[in-house]
């Protein structure tokens, strides 16, 4: 047993792992490390397992220690210590029996296909980060890529804005290319439905639109809810969801809200929809939105510390901010030639709103409200002198909604809270900044006070 395989015992350890946990959790969180090292010492081996982030290593090392310990032990029959680090994996074997097998086509040809069928590029299950708000639906569309039509038939994702409804319902257009079914899916939005209807019609083409979508294998329609109030729209759409799911093809609707809840939507539709299986997706927590920038920072080769990761996704909560965040640090890195450090990122968190237009169309005073309601701590109060703690962190996290919400000058926000210095409300903005990466409970605060607003 001196020379062992590492790449055999890995494989065997993740085929007990893999019984323990979750597929959605396996493919996360495991499916991205690899056995660096392997040593024996007076009879107790030393094992290196390579980890592919820090954010990776942090989350596994803190939650599935023992679990990594005890399968490795048990593929070794004897005692083994174990250390994580962080580290590509250099092997080119891949992981066992990993969950989207790579294709034989060239880069070329998936191009091509995939602007055929109408998917976006990159939006792949590879690159989807799964955490416990987005567990179900990611579970339900793998469950519909591996089970065409059978598994759930239609499968209905319903969430907010930027929450991944979209990447899930394209990456199962991704895996049917991967399995050779790619003359056959096709993949739209509601308007795009829509338009394709209405120009039938015009140039009594309407046969061929209906060919279009009725022989599909794979219809996948984003942003569904755009056919309602159309009465000729949705009475194509019934006779062509019932075409479809007549066939055995499979159906993958997406929408931000659910079908129950949609204004002038029909009836049959609402019922044939609420047939299958509808699932959620709320809004990225934390650690989710850790992995998120993680992956959206790597894709825009930004090398980001996990300290200042933990701050990105600390002070914003959706997915397509995150994104555009990013792209501002890219281009101030590049135009500017800066570093990435603590003060830029606080600064641009800072500054994050300024060219938004005041879309929030949020009032200061509407603010002060919402927090004096959310702390239970009177107006008078909270724009006072008193420096007691109960008074004085609320206050703080009002000058950080003042200054990212409303966007106002670090003057007119020190001269409504009690005329104050605004080198007190930067010191108050960084602060609750800060805290936010680390701390639960001003998350949990923010929250509070934004779903107030």
């Amino acid at each position: 047993m001196e020379n062992l395989d590492t790449g055999k015992v890995w494989n065997d350890v993740l085929d007990g792992i893999r019984v323990s946990v979750s597929s959605a959790n396996f493919t996360t969180w495991f499916k991205q490390t690899h056995l660096s090292k392997l040593e024996k010492t007076n009879n107790r081996y030393v094992a290196e397992v390579g980890c592919k982030s820090s954010f990776i290593k942090t989350t596994i090392e803190s939650r599935y220690f023992g679990l990594i310990q005890d399968s490795l032990n048990k593929s070794l029959n004897t005692t083994c210590d174990l250390y994580f680090v962080v580290k590509d994996n250099q092997s080119s074997e891949l992981l066992p029996t990993p969950l989207f097998e790579p294709s034989n086509k060239n880069f070329e040809e998936l191009g091509e296909i995939i602007m055929k069928t109408g998917l976006r590029p990159g939006f792949t299950f590879e690159n989807f980060a799964v955490s416990s708000s987005n567990q179900m639906a990611w579970a339900a569309a793998e469950a519909v890529s591996r089970e065409l039509g059978s598994a759930y038939n239609p499968l209905f994702i319903w969430g907010g804005v930027g929450v991944g409804k979209t990447h899930l319902m394209n990456a199962v257009g991704h895996y049917a290319i991967e399995k050779n079914i790619t003359d056959k899916i096709v993949c739209c939005t509601g308007e795009q439905f829509t338009n394709d209807i209405v120009e039938g019609i015009r140039n009594k083409t309407t046969q061929g639109v209906r060919n279009k979508y009725r022989k599909a294998k794979i219809l996948l329609v984003d942003d569904i809810q755009f056919i309602a109030g159309k009465d000729a729209i949705q009475e194509e759409f019934f006779h062509t969801f019932n075409s479809l799911v007549n066939s055995g093809s499979q159906v993958l609707l997406t929408s931000d809200r659910p079908p129950s809840e949609i204004s002038k939507l029909e009836e049959r539709l609402k019922s044939r929809f609420e047939a299958g299986l509808i699932v959620d997706i709320s809004l990225p927590d934390f650690e989710l939105r850790c992995a998120i920038t993680q992956i959206k920072s790597q894709e825009r080769k930004l090398n980001i510390p996990m300290d200042l990761i933990q701050l990105i996704a600390g002070n914003i909560e959706a997915a397509r901010k995150i994104e555009g965040f990013l792209i501002r640090l890219s281009t101030e890195i590049k135009v500017k030639n800066n570093e990435i450090t603590p003060e830029l990122i606080e600064s641009l968190l800072g500054k994050r709103d300024e060219n938004s237009s005041m879309s929030s169309k949020t009032s200061p005073n509407d603010i002060i409200n919402a927090a004096s309601k959310y702390f239970s701590v009177g107006k008078r109060a909270l724009l006072g002198t008193s420096r007691a703690r109960p008074i004085s962190l609320p206050r703080q996290i009002l000058m950080y909604f003042l200054r990212t919400q409303a966007n106002l000058p670090l003057e007119e926000i020190g001269r409504l809270i009690g005329g104050r210095d605004h080198t007190t409300v930067i010191h108050a903005v960084q602060k609750i900044t800060t805290l936010a990466s680390s701390n639960v409970q001003i998350r949990e605060d923010i929250r509070g006070i934004k779903g107030l607003l």
